[in-house]
This record gives structure tokens, sequence and C-alpha cells, in this order.
């Protein structure tokens, strides 16, 4: 699988946002775009044994596991493991400023370590046959991200990593909360521009206030290999996916309207349902589905309201879409 190709638009990694059910969600509506699981931590893997945390539908491809971890020897574990259960891709997370994160010594933090996250690289390629990827921010706190940036990219370019994912912002590691990190810095889509004209043999995707499709198309069509959509792709989904495989990767949209998909997902829900599972683990994510619509904010009540009852099932979503039609209704 050419994950390059699939990483033309590509869905971030978000804690407790893109897990399994997010995923199907998403590949309801493209068949193409890249998606990420949340990070989790080569710890939980390898000492924990939550291997649970791997789960996922074989219809989500293509799909990329995120890692999180600065033990090039656990993460080499780890990722042995994801490639084993099939994801295309690994990808290190160099990104996060969360406490927990720095405690932990990863995430945004390794921006200070190029040589330990090139280790790191290096580990999970010797070990791998998947491409392994990482996704970082342009530096953090009072870096000179013009100097600092260039030679992270050559030490991990030279440990094998075979494409970059930079979030076009600095991450703060005090004074700021992951919540204004992805805010209050600002953006600097020109230093990525220049990373990928210096760094040509690297494909290089960029990530950071990408709000439409029609955003991230540009952004491609100036040079970049992608571009990676976080938010946006979650709170608007049919908005940033339903065209993306035709004007992105020239292929046909597996859904014609916004019920299409909402039909698409009930042999799965029945099937999680059936399970043991609840409801509202998965309509959780299509809250979005129809926002900008009319009847958007019945759609978004019914299923928050009830989709917690026990007794839950597929038919809530027919009530949610009748709900929708009702005169007194229709204000998104």
């Amino acid at each position: 699988m050419q994950i390059n190709q699939h990483s033309r638009l590509s869905i971030a990694p978000m804690m407790d946002w893109t897990d399994r059910h997010c995923r199907f969600f998403h590949r309801q509506i493209s068949r193409h775009a890249l998606l990420y699981t949340e990070m989790v931590t080569a710890p939980a893997l390898v000492r924990g044994g939550a291997v649970h945390l791997l789960t996922y539908s074989p219809d989500e491809h293509p799909v990329a596991l995120q890692l999180g971890g600065s033990d090039p020897q656990e993460l080499a574990q780890a990722a042995r493991m994801g490639a084993e259960a099939g994801y295309d891709e690994i990808n290190l997370n160099v990104g996060c400023p969360s406490d927990r994160v720095q405690s932990g010594t990863f995430g945004a933090v390794l921006m200070k370590f190029p040589g330990l996250v090139a280790d790191c690289v290096r580990a999970m390629k010797a070990v791998v046959d998947v491409p392994v990827t990482v996704k970082c921010r342009i530096g953090v706190d009072d870096q000179d991200q013009a100097q600092t940036l260039p030679d992270f990219i050559t030490q991990v370019q030279d440990a094998g990593c075979d494409a970059l994912t930079i979030h076009a912002r600095k991450a703060w590691l005090q004074g700021l909360s992951p919540k204004e990190n992805r805010d209050i810095p600002p953006l600097d889509y020109d230093l990525v521009f220049d990373m990928a004209a210096r760094f040509t043999e690297l494909p290089i995707s960029i990530n950071g206030g990408i709000e439409t499709l029609e955003a991230a198309e540009a952004l491609v069509d100036r040079g970049l290999a992608g571009a990676m959509i976080g938010r946006a792709a979650y709170h608007r989904p049919w908005d940033i996916l339903a065209d993306v495989d035709r004007r992105l990767f020239d292929a046909p949209s597996p859904c014609a309207r916004r019920e299409d998909a909402v039909d698409a997902m009930r042999p799965y829900i029945a099937a999680h349902l059936a399970g043991g599972g609840k409801l509202h683990q998965i309509t959780r994510h299509m809250l979005g589905l129809f926002a900008g619509q009319p009847g958007a904010r019945m759609w978004r009540r019914v299923l928050s309201e009830k989709a917690n009852r026990p007794d839950a099932g597929v038919a809530l979503l027919d009530e949610a879409l009748d709900r929708m039609q009702q005169p007194d209704m229709l204000a998104g």
C-alpha cells in the first residue's frame, strides 16, 4: 500500500476522539484518506499488555498506528506489535504538549532531543517493514525553529524516517494548556514549505489550522506531500471527507448523501450492540454529520440525549432523522 499517496489527506490522531468507531465512521465517507489511531503509549503495549488498544476493523485501511514513547527498544517492540496487527504505518508522536506526556519524556518535549528521536526511528525501522513516520511541531518553547527544525529533520531523515507531518506551530511546554497549544502559538506555514523545499526526498505533510477541504487541497497543490486535518474533520466530517476521494485521489465518493453514511453505519452498530457495546460509543462520533444543515441541532439533540439509554438501538438513528424533518425543528 502506498501510504504516501493516501497521506495527501489524513485525519489527525486525537485523544478520546479518533477511536476505532470514529475511524470506521470516517471510512464510510472516504475510502482513501489516511486515518490515525489515538496515541497509544509504547509502555502500555509492552509493559501493560494493553493489546486491546490495537483493535480495529479491517475496513479502516489505510490506517496508521500512532505511538508515544522515548525508549528506542520499547518503541521497537510496540512497532512490531502494530505491524503484526496489520497497521499500514507506524507513527511516532513528537508533538503532544500535555503534562502527562511530558512526564513520560515523550511527545513535544522530544523536539529538544533530536538524536533520541532518531534512535527511536532507527530502532523501529529495524523491526518492521511498514513505513515509520514522525509527527512533530516546528519547535518548542524558546527554540529558534528556523535553526532547530532543519537539524531535527536531518537527524530523523538520516535514521530512515519515511515521512514527516509537521504541526506548523510551536508547543509551549509551560504556561499553555494542550488546548491553548492548538490555537495560541502562531502558525508558520512558510517554514513548513521551506522545509519541504529543502528536504525534497522526505515527504512532508502539514497540520494545524486547516479548516476546509479546499484549504487542504491548496496546500497540497503548492507542493506538500499532504495535509492533515484534525478538529474540523471531527466536527464537520461530511464537509471535509465527502468529496476528498474525487478531488485528491481521483476516485468515486462512497456516499452521495449524508443519509447514505448513516445507512452504512447500521450493520456496524448492530454488530457492536450484539456484542454488548453501547450505542453512544459510536453515535457520539456522528453528531457533526449534518453540521450546517437544516435540522442538524435536532439530530445532535436526539443522539446526545437518548443514545446513552440502556435500550438505545439502531432505531434511534431513524428517530433522529425523522425529527430533523419536523418543520419547527429545522434550525441547524
